[in-house]
C-alpha cells in the first residue's frame, strides 16, 4: 500500500506569499489615503469649532475678536496632534490656520472684512 505525503507544495506556498504581497500593495495606500483624509477632516472641525469660540469673545469682549487661542482659555481647544493659530484679528474680522504634523497639508479660514469663502475651511 502506497503512503500518500500530506502537505503544501513549495510552488502553493510561494503562490499564496505572492497573493498576500500583491493584496498588501493595494491596501497600504489606501489605508494612508484614509488616515490623511481624516486629519484633514479633524483640522476642518477645529476650524469650524473656532468660529464658535470666536464669535463668543467677540460677544463678551466689547466686539473685538482673540487675537490667539490662548486668550479665549478654556473656551477653545484645538484636537490632540492639531495646532490652530490665528494669524490676524480685530473688530471687523479674523483668520486662522490649522495644521497638522501627520499631514503636509494646512487648513485656512477667515471671517469679517477681506474675506473669501467666509467661514469655510480651506485645505491644499
Amino acid at each position: 500500500m502506497p503512503q500518500h505525503k500530506r502537505g503544501f507544495t513549495l510552488i502553493e506556498l510561494l503562490i499564496v506569499v505572492v497573493i498576500i504581497g500583491i493584496l498588501a500593495a493595494i491596501a497600504i495606500p489606501k489605508f494612508a489615503n484614509t488616515k490623511e483624509k481624516a486629519y484633514v477632516a479633524s483640522m476642518k472641525s477645529d476650524l469650524r469649532n473656532l468660529v464658535t469660540a470666536q464669535e463668543a469673545y467677540f460677544s463678551d469682549y466689547n466686539s473685538v475678536y482673540a487675537p490667539s487661542t490662548t486668550a479665549m482659555g478654556t473656551n477653545y481647544q484645538a484636537s490632540s496632534g492639531i495646532t490652530v493659530k490665528i494669524n490676524s484679528s480685530g473688530g471687523t474680522g479674523w483668520t486662522a490656520t490649522a495644521k497638522s504634523a501627520s499631514t503636509a497639508k494646512t487648513c485656512a479660514i477667515a471671517l469679517g472684512s477681506g474675506a473669501t469663502n467666509e467661514g469655510d475651511p480651506i485645505c491644499n
